[in-house]
């Protein structure tokens, strides 16, 4: 996997991806950006959230679970002093169906905790990862 970063001006670069994919990131007004793009420490969370989710839909759909929706809501603390590392990570979801299994969805979540979802474990090395889902019924049209 390969990747490639571009300064672009004052705080603000440019990610390419090895896939051919670009993203703009910033830092902060305080330290010159100006909101143009995600701060590398959300790219981060978010790259924790994608792999997670990923994960998740794709053990549902072999378990045959009818999921219609999946969201996925994470809430990070950091460290106060550098370097700020995330120190506690908690990983909400939120996923839709008619008639899903509340075990099935658990193990799905478990399974992407403790072993698929490679961003969550290598983070969870110096962050405490948290887990917990909820279950959103919709109804099938007939």
């Amino acid at each position: 996997m390969k990747a490639r970063v571009k300064w672009v001006e004052a705080v603000t670069f440019l990610g390419e991806s090895g896939s051919g994919h670009a993203v703009v990131m910033d830092g902060p007004p305080d330290s010159g950006g100006r909101e143009l793009g995600v701060r590398p420490m959300e790219m981060l969370l978010l790259g924790m959230g994608g792999c997670t989710a990923f994960d998740v839909l794709h053990i549902l759909r072999k378990a045959r679970q009818p999921v219609t929706d999946c969201v996925v809501e994470l809430e990070a603390e950091r460290a106060t002093t550098e370097p700020k590392v995330f120190t506690h990570i908690h990983v909400h979801f939120k996923v839709s169906g008619d008639g899903l299994s509340e075990k099935q969805v658990a193990r799905a979540v478990e399974l992407s905790a403790e072993k698929y979802c490679s961003a969550s474990i290598m983070l969870g090395k110096t962050a405490e990862v948290t887990h917990d889902f909820e279950l959103i019924a919709t109804q099938s049209a007939d």
